[in-house]
């Protein structure tokens, strides 16, 4: 069953009749998921600095935003280890303020530094702009992570729905390029096979925020050719080698579309050899995890995503 507070939120988004995505234009549904926060997300928390930053991108300037966790000072005496993070949105909508709160409390809880990219997004820019920003941002921050004060050797990836996508993908490319593998992957429901044909596509295809008709616009946006829902780029469960990656921790939602193909990745990550931590917050919506003002279980995803982060850069 769904959470008691969960169950509340939904009905307070029929209350202040939200639109359905699928409703809006590209540019409509970012301004209301922006204006969203405001009454789901917790109140920001101070960090010691946040920085603006630039990475040198194929088609120009990334946007980035770097977080120095609070206690740390603006230069901590030893590089700080560091999460890149892609949020999520479909790979349509989000963007540096939307998950602001969220890597604050990630770089908070796991004291380690967060810097959160603003890819490219969709229809502006279909597959695969977006996993080509974020492949160029990682090996940017690679390079330049000492001169920030950053640790080159414990730089984790991370992202949630899109963004986990991003994320597992970056690892892959990392990896079958045979450059230096990420410390750690934190996979919050992750999009992994955009084929879309999980059971759990139809047990959660209404009711639950993300909705069928939710994942097809944000699909049908970012993909467009259907061909490409068989590109591991896109679909990262389709890999047909997931060895030999960075530790994992995938969170997944009970009530999510997307629990079946996260559920899954972790297990094709465990069966190839890798070091992969499986969490299911069964009575929580895709989405949850930023909704920590009315949503408790999102807190404690929060802190178990810092801590699992924490621990994995502290011995990596």
């Amino acid at each position: 069953m769904l959470h008691p507070q969960t169950q509340a939120l939904l009905e307070l988004f029929e209350q202040k009749q939200v639109p359905p995505v699928y409703t809006l234009s590209p540019s409509d549904a970012r301004i209301s998921y922006r204006e969203r926060r405001v009454f789901t997300q917790p109140d920001p928390a101070p960090v010691a600095q946040v920085q603006d930053l630039h990475a040198s991108g194929p088609a120009g300037p990334i946007p980035m935003r770097l977080y120095r966790p609070a206690e740390t000072g603006s230069s901590a005496l030893a590089p700080l280890p560091v999460l890149i993070y892609f949020h999520g949105g479909g790979w349509v909508i989000g963007d540096l303020d939307t998950h602001d709160t969220l890597c604050r409390e990630l770089a908070n809880g796991a004291r380690c530094a967060v810097v959160s990219v603003d890819y490219r997004l969709a229809p502006e820019h279909r597959f695969p702009a977006a996993v080509d920003d974020c492949i160029a941002a990682t090996r940017w921050l690679q390079r330049n992570a000492v001169a920030l004060g950053l640790d080159p050797g414990r730089i984790a990836v991370g992202g949630d729905s899109a963004g986990g996508n991003l994320a597992a993908v970056v690892s892959i490319i990392l990896r079958d390029a045979g450059e230096s593998a990420p410390a750690y992957q934190l996979l919050i429901y992750p999009a992994t096979d955009m084929r879309r044909s999980a059971p759990s596509h139809t047990t959660f295809a209404s009711g639950y925020l993300l909705t069928r008709e939710s994942v097809t616009y944000y699909h049908d946006h970012y993909i467009e050719d259907s061909a490409d829902d068989l590109d591991w780029r896109a679909s990262p469960l389709l890999h047909p080698d997931l060895g030999g990656l960075p530790p994992a921790l995938v969170v997944t939602a009970g009530f999510d579309p997307l629990r079946d193909e996260g559920l899954h990745y972790a297990q094709r990550l465990s069966q190839a050899g890798n070091r992969a931590t499986s969490v299911c917050f069964e009575r929580q919506i895709h989405g949850f995890i930023t909704m920590g003002r009315l949503i408790d279980e999102a807190n404690a995803a929060v802190s178990l995503c810092a801590a699992e982060l924490c621990r994995a850069l502290a011995s990596s």
